[in-house]
């Protein structure tokens, strides 16, 4: 085996000292420029790499910056367990919101500076992966929908600072970034009600965590300001399309027909978007159907879709923000305020495609 370059390689070929070489890689701006490029032709010539962990020690700090999030694609335990096959998933939805939040938080680290670790697991109660990811970074952002236990990140904050994305921070030592759920919803309905003249539509999607509540606290809204009945939530989970199909099914078996299928995300809608096709029924003619993210399928799906978009990449770099300021001893940063979204209009709801 080749051994690995060493500190004290460089050194000896620069013609510096170790300080210097670690300077170098460390703080730049003390060495002398041509003292610098030696040191960096040296290691270049190498293939030496400064050792992040080594530096961490000295400084009592890792540099990197820990994410954690659910990913749809990991098989459950359990039926990894038994030799089950897991269900076939559907790719078309990919990248999703968390994919494209990531490629937030993955520009804003290498921009400042930081290594990124990146864990996950199937949405659900799972605590270790986000312990394992925490346990070896300065700081972690976490996504709260439904991936988490509660209080596993309220004990990992006790320990290092902690961003959420989504939802509202329960504690002093939490902070969170959030987008206008309520008001793009409520946005998204009133224009159904308006501009299509729907009068009985179902929300189908989840309650049970923050970012959903708000998202059907806007959907009641706007039909409360219309005096309009407000009907329950159907459930839902994205990344299981059995349960959104079966959810479509019994309201086209209960009749009569709804007007609008009025989605909690993009996932969920183009589940719907099939059943209603396959059903027979015409989108938008008969009924229309929205979502809510701005995922990049819901361009592609025939007919297009109509959402409400989230501002992605800014969530991701606005929590990386924040985290850094956390780490550089600010314990209260500013909180941020809720982060803008904007309506897209396109076919599925009988419009072009157009935002306001």
């Amino acid at each position: 085996m080749t051994r690995r370059s060493t500190v004290y390689d460089v050194a000896r070929l620069a013609g510096v000292s170790i300080a210097t070489v670690s300077f170098a890689f460390s703080q730049p701006e003390r060495v002398r420029p041509g003292t610098l490029e030696a040191v960096l032709r040296a290691a270049d010539e190498l293939g030496y790499a400064p050792s992040a962990s080594a530096r961490g020690l000295a400084k009592g700090k890792t540099g990197a910056i820990g994410l954690y999030s659910f990913d749809y694609l990991i098989q459950d335990d359990v039926a990894a367990a038994v030799g089950a096959p897991p269900p076939e998933p559907d790719y078309r939805s990919f990248p999703l919101y968390v994919d494209e939040v990531q490629n937030g938080v993955a520009l804003e680290c290498r921009r400042r500076g930081y290594a990124l670790m990146v864990g996950g697991g199937k949405s659900g109660p799972a605590t270790a992966p986000i312990v394992d990811v925490a346990g070896r970074v300065d700081g972690l952002i976490a996504f709260v929908a439904g991936s988490l236990a509660p209080g596993v990140v309220d004990g990992i904050a006790r320990r290092i600072p902690v961003v959420e994305l989504g939802g509202t921070a329960r504690d002093d030592r939490l902070r969170s970034v959030a987008v206008d759920n309520a008001g793009g919803m409520r946005r998204l309905t009133e224009h159904l009600l308006s501009a299509h003249g729907c009068r009985r539509p179902v929300y189908i999607g989840r309650c049970d965590v923050p970012d959903f509540v708000d998202r059907y606290r806007g959907f009641a809204a706007a039909l409360g300001g219309a005096g309009l009945p407000v009907p329950d939530p159907r459930p839902s989970l994205p990344g299981h399309t059995d349960i959104t199909v079966e959810s479509v099914r019994a309201c086209l078996a209960a009749g009569p027909l709804p007007d609008a299928f009025v989605c909690a995300t993009d996932q969920e809608a183009l589940v719907v978007l099939d059943e209603l096709r396959r059903s027979g029924l015409a989108i938008p003619r008969q009924v229309a159907v929205t979502g809510f993210d701005g995922i990049v399928a819901g361009r592609l799906s025939r007919p297009t879709l109509t959402t409400v978009r989230q501002p992605m990449e800014r969530i991701g770099r606005t929590a990386v923000g924040i985290l850094a300021a956390m780490l550089d001893g600010d314990a209260r940063p500013d909180p941020v305020p809720e982060l803008p979204v904007e309506l897209i209009l396109r076919d599925s709801c009988g419009c072009g495609v157009t935002s306001i």
